[in-house]
């Protein structure tokens, strides 16, 4: 790549240059990192993350459930009301809320000790809870009701165990009661309970929809009590009544547009040990699967025990990475372990818990979306937990052999909708690439990839790609086109002709490591596609007034000829409320306006820099899109933006940028987040701005920045070998945060990248960092690797 940067190269040891003898910072020290873990950041302020008790990817998710219109991850702690609580959860997502099924909840008594005393609905029995007593930690969650009950619950994988302790200053007559309905209020006819006369054991199921996807799903569930006082009586209840007589219910939707509330409930003996147990077994098999599940996961009900376990998982999967603590506020510390903690949240481990088909492989859900995922989430695990993203791999790929395609979102057992590209092309090259291998049929998984290229299937609203007659014909995804073969909507040419050929460059990359010459060279040809929605005379103005760029992705039609989308549509600051979603109206590009999607051509950035004018060009728009809040953090594609001034020769830039964005948007609040969560994106992504190494996702590719701590150890494992980051110079007030120099393995390194070897190989980076912008990274040799100009490196 020409570079019209005028920086000189100067290599120069962190010695030279006057600083630390980088031996002399301490490799990090091992501390227990759960204490700066808290689940509640970004549980308001739209993050939806889900702020309860979890093992890593399981399938119990024990909280609260509020009323709050960010109830999207069951809690928000934002002063709503508590509705439940409940056991299944998703975490980070946007839209309608998720899951949330069965919830129970606690009376200390019924007024006139008659069953009808209690609220049953559940808009009419929301209550308050004690903002102050709220707790949360790895596999803990805890408050204190406006009645007075501390509740509080830890989970094993498919069950979950509460604890009601009632108020001993009066008389406690507990009632417990479940109610079949979910978060979003979807279910369907004929739910199911029964309750057991003598043990107070409810079983029962109910079939809900899906909170971003097509079809339906049927959870079931199986609750055991245990209380000191023993079972006073069990009933059922409908609507706003309930009778101890009846102890079978089978319930049907209603007519009014809102489920019929409906359920059971079990009554206990008042007792000087107030306190009640409620275990909860999940299956999406049966019930007598949830029971099983139940009895062999929490045998005794012992609930310090099931939360020491749950912690000794988190211990576990949080070993292999520990930063220095010198000199860095502990809200900082937080913000980074607890993104690392979402980012295995979701996907959730459902292996034999598949009702749709028989395999001997594993089955992961809540895959939310891979659009948001593939950028950061899923590539960090390649480093972090390896072993469970290569599970995950081989379930994508055993859904698309049981399914016929590769999802691009998943959830609740069912499709969820496509909101871009393939993407789970490049989750699966990420992974293949970074030698993630375990037990995985790479060439079954380059079979799916490539059927995503070359096959359009008939609902490509759930899966795959549409219009891939006209991508092969003209190249390029037509506004408006004609599809007769496949069906979704007919909007976002702009962002699918981007994310196809980046798709495509993914496969081409599956496809040269597998010694599929010709597949690769085909791939990388139509990965090149991007170019043909690109108008080198259009211009962008923002309130009239000129921007100075010139050259946009535009839409163009089947014939060739040009349309039209102003480049700020679905920006950050564009008021002119145009839909930018699924919407049958909605704009050309997704989520995202023109001006942040001119940046996304991963592949081959130095093209795209020619494109738009040479690197010096490239800066400013890059420093534009920033500067003039066009784009905005809290949305996955900012992600690379972030980064991408690497390409043009300014990796100084980057860690400024950098720099500004995770203090600014990111902290270790409740309201922490930009965002939502987007099942750990948010998480993954200040995770590894803070570390100093940001992925390109689908390349061997980590872009190098000033990390936020004088140094990072972390152990791959796969291989056992430690990688580690060492920053001389490091400055607590994050004045010095430029990059003058760097050494890999002791020896000069000027490229301002790295690969994943880093990690397996274990590797030493050492970074001496100054106050002012320097000349590592910015020559020519330097720059990542890109398809026109470097693609051997991509053989």
């Amino acid at each position: 790549m020409a570079s019209s940067v005028l920086w000189s190269i100067f290599i120069a040891t962190p010695l030279a240059l006057g600083y630390t003898n980088p031996r002399s910072i301490p490799i990090p020290e091992d501390y227990d990192v759960l204490q700066y873990v808290d689940p509640l950041i970004g549980s308001s302020n739209g993050g939806n993350v889900f702020a309860g008790a979890s093992l890593p990817y399981g399938m119990a998710k024990a909280v609260a459930d509020t009323d709050s219109v960010s109830n999207q991850g069951g809690f928000a702690y934002d002063g709503s009301n508590i509705t439940g609580f409940s056991s299944l959860h998703d975490s980070g997502t946007g839209g309608q809320p998720s899951l949330g099924n069965f919830p129970i909840f606690p009376y200390v008594s019924c007024k006139d000790d008659d069953v009808n005393g209690c609220v049953y609905p559940k808009k009419q029995r929301k209550t308050r809870y004690d903002p102050g007593s709220v707790s949360a930690s790895p596999g803990y969650f805890a408050l204190t009701m406006a009645s007075g009950i501390q509740v509080d619950m830890t989970v094993s994988h498919h069950a979950s165990l509460f604890r009601f302790r009632f108020p001993a200053d009066r008389e406690a007559k507990p009632l417990i009661l479940l109610d079949l309905s979910d978060l979003s209020d979807t279910r369907q006819d004929n739910g199911t309970i029964a309750v057991d006369a003598d043990t107070g054991r409810m079983v029962g199921h109910a079939r809900f929809l899906p909170s971003f996807g097509s079809g339906s799903y049927t959870p079931y569930f199986c609750v055991d009590f245990h209380s000191a006082s023993g079972i006073r009586d069990n009933g059922i209840f409908v609507n706003s009544r309930a009778r101890t007589d009846l102890k079978n219910l089978t319930i049907s939707r209603s007519i009014n547009g809102y489920p019929l509330p409906g359920g059971a409930f079990v009554r206990f003996n008042s007792s000087a040990d107030d306190t009640v147990l409620a275990r909860i077994g999940l299956s999406f098999i049966s019930s007598e699967q949830a029971c099983s599940n139940a009895e062999s996961e929490i045998p005794n009900f012992d609930f310090n025990a099931t939360h020491s376990a749950a912690v000794d998982s988190w211990t576990k999967k949080l070993a292999p990475i520990r930063v220095s603590r010198n000199g860095v506020n502990s809200s900082f510390l937080s913000t980074f372990y607890s993104g690392i903690y979402r980012t295995m949240i979701n996907p959730q481990d459902y292996t034999g818990e598949n009702p749709l088909w028989t395999s001997t492989e594993p089955y992961f859900d809540s895959f939310y979306c891979l659009w948001d995922s593939f950028r950061s989430q899923l590539p960090f695990l390649t480093i972090f937990d390896p072993a469970s993203l290569a599970r995950m791999i081989r379930s994508l790929i055993d859904t698309q052999k049981h399914l016929g395609w590769l999802p691009d979102c998943r959830m609740s057992l069912c499709k969820g909708y496509t909101q871009g590209g393939s993407n789970a092309d490049v989750v699966l090259a990420d992974a293949y690439l970074k030698g993630i291998s375990d037990e995985i049929e790479w060439q079954a998984g380059y079979s799916a990839v490539q059927k995503d290229a070359e096959e359009e299937p008939y609902d490509w609203s759930n899966e795959g790609r549409g219009g891939l007659d006209s991508w092969k014909s003209l190249n390029y995804i037509p506004v408006e086109d004609f599809d007769y073969k496949g069906f979704g909507t007919m909007t976002r040419s702009i962002s699918r002709t981007l994310e196809y050929s980046y798709n495509d460059f993914t496969i081409a990359q599956m496809a040269r490591g597998l010694g599929k010459k010709g597949d690769a060279e085909k791939y990388e040809a139509t990965s090149r596609f991007w170019q043909n929605l690109f108008r080198d005379d259009q211009a962008s103005f923002i309130n009239g007034t000129d921007t100075g760029f010139k050259g946009f992705f535009q839409p163009k039609y089947l014939n060739g000829t040009w349309g039209y989308q102003d480049p700020i549509t679905c920006s950050n600051i564009d008021t002119s409320g145009r839909a930018c979603s699924l919407q049958n109206n909605a704009a050309e590009t997704f989520e995202d306006s023109i001006w942040e999607y001119q940046f996304f051509v991963p592949h081959d950035m130095a093209a795209l820099i020619t494109r738009l004018g040479g690197p010096s060009q490239f800066v400013r728009r890059l420093d534009y899109l920033h500067d003039t809040g066009i784009t905005y953090i809290g949305n996955e594609p900012s992600f690379l933006t972030v980064f991408q001034y690497h390409y043009g020769g300014r990796p100084g830039k980057s860690t400024s940028r950098a720099h500004f964005y995770v203090p600014k948007y990111f902290n270790a609040n409740p309201t922490g987040l930009p965002g939502n969560d987007d099942s750990g994106a948010m998480g993954s992504f200040v995770a590894m701005t803070m570390m100093g190494l940001f992925p390109n996702p689908g390349q061997n590719v980590y872009l190098i920045s000033a990390p936020f701590f004088e140094s990072v150890r972390i152990t791959s494992p796969l291989t056992g070998r430690t990688a580690t980051i060492r920053a001389v110079n490091f400055d607590p007030e994050y004045k010095n945060i430029y990059i003058q120099s760097a050494t890999l393995d002791g020896k000069a390194y000027t490229k301002n990248w790295v690969g994943h070897d880093f990690f397996t190989e274990g590797r030493e980076l050492v970074l001496v960092l100054g106050r002012n912008e320097s000349h590592w990274g910015t020559g020519e040799e330097d720059l990542p690797p890109s398809l026109s100009t470097r693609g051997a490196l991509f053989d």
